[in-house]
């Protein structure tokens, strides 16, 4: 069977890693858009399982978590019954973030409801070693799948943003109303009221959406699958956390987090391929 030389495979992966779209990658390399579809599926499914494997037992103290909105095929008010048994409409990817090194742990795609909530933090749970301090938004769908993931082992506070009157107008139409305050509520345990944030997180969500062409407004860009999602969610999420460097930090969240030892390069992404293809045929 035809390769595209490791070179090439890495150069696309680069491409899709820093926010360009599946044709304009095609063209910039110079490869067939079917090749970079491949290679995007084995490379998520790479990437997934990796991560899946290396964030267990992890130290974190304080981590935030958040919701990110987008949507797979068509959006929600335009997906018939036949698209959404397809997973098409809407689609809120649940992220936790550390807030000292910057690493996000864990991620999940589907609905904005209790068993998507239920599932993420029960998938947060087990990758970590010890207690946390944990913010999350308002959303009351955590209040039960935090309770049940952690019981009382665990330092929870919510953050309230209170907003106003959403601005009228077309030229303001996706502008977000304005902020007018937080109200920080202790839910279990004793979080510090100083730590009680979703700064980062938030700030998490805009470089997903500035580095994940998927989540781009306003473009035909959107996954058409939801499998399509979730690939380059984990290719995305598997370059910041492994290869690009934190500004603040000066290296990469892997690393301050002690999962990394050195930054990666995207031919070692590409290396993580390589091997699950051994692994592959000697099975």
């Amino acid at each position: 069977m035809n390769q595209l030389p490791a070179d090439k495979r890495a150069a696309i992966a680069r491409c899709l890693a820093e926010g360009n779209s599946m044709r304009a990658t095609s063209r910039l390399c110079d490869v067939n858009m079917s090749a970079v579809v491949k290679l995007l599926r084995d490379l998520g499914e790479a990437c997934s399982a990796y991560q899946d494997k290396v964030f267990r037992n992890l130290t974190c103290r304080r981590l935030q978590c958040d919701e990110i909105w987008s949507f797979v095929g068509c959006k929600e008010k335009n997906a018939t019954a036949e698209k959404k048994a397809k997973g098409q409409g809407d689609c809120w990817t649940w992220t936790a973030i550390d807030a000292e090194t910057k690493l996000i742990p864990c991620w999940y795609i589907g609905t904005r409801d209790g068993g998507a909530a239920y599932h993420f933090m029960h998938d947060l749970a087990g990758r970590l070693a010890n207690r946390v301090q944990l913010t999350t938004d308002g959303h009351r769908a955590y209040l039960t799948a935090v309770e049940d993931a952690f019981g009382t082992e665990i330092d929870y506070a919510m953050l309230n943003k209170v907003y106003g009157k959403s601005p009228d107008g077309p030229e303001t139409r996706y502008s977000p109303a304005q902020c007018m305050g937080a109200k920080k509520a202790v839910i279990t345990g004793s979080p510090e009221i100083r730590h009680v944030s979703t700064s980062f997180v938030e700030r998490a969500n805009l470089t997903i959406r500035m580095g994940n062409r998927r989540f781009t407004r306003l473009t035909n860009a959107f996954s058409k699958k939801i499998e399509s999602h979730e690939h380059m969610m984990a290719l995305s999420l598997m370059y910041y956390n492994f290869c690009r460097i934190h500004t603040t930090l000066r290296v990469t969240p892997a690393m301050e987090a002690g999962v990394s030892k050195h930054v990666w390069e995207v031919s070692e992404i590409i290396a993580l391929l390589d091997t699950k293809q051994r692994v592959e045929k000697a099975a």
